[in-house]
């Protein structure tokens, strides 16, 4: 099962110098465990502001949802903000529709993200 994961997503840590991780392909309950894996890493290993970069997602269910507000969590004990990128699409109305997009960052695109002022308040 985790082998079908790993072929369904991809990540990349770092984005124009900012601590991210950028995510790729589909994020479901199979590829969940080995995302959560690599975003607890970088978030452990990084400081200040961290970039979630989903604009290349093609499909997330709900423990996709749940990941992302677990990382909103983890950096938000520390005071640390999180930015998603997340253009118009399926991805965003799904925040909308589920009534969390308020209490998240959004940005249209990775150089909108990076550019931001990164603050938790």
């Amino acid at each position: 099962m985790m082998t079908r994961a790993l072929q369904l997503f991809e990540v990349d840590a770092q984005l124009r110098n900012v601590p991210a991780v950028a995510v790729r392909g589909e994020v479901d309950i199979a590829a969940v465990p080995a995302l959560e894996l690599a975003l607890d890493g970088a978030i452990r290993e990084s400081v200040g502001g961290f970039v979630l970069d989903l604009h290349e997602i093609r499909f997330m269910d709900c423990s996709g949802l749940r990941l992302i507000l677990r990382a909103r969590a983890l950096l938000a004990r520390e005071d640390r903000a999180l930015a998603i990128v997340c253009t118009p699409g399926p991805i965003r109305r799904l925040f909308t529709e589920t009534g969390i997009e308020d209490l998240l960052s959004l940005f249209a695109s990775p150089e909108e993200a990076t550019a931001a002022p990164l603050s938790t308040g």
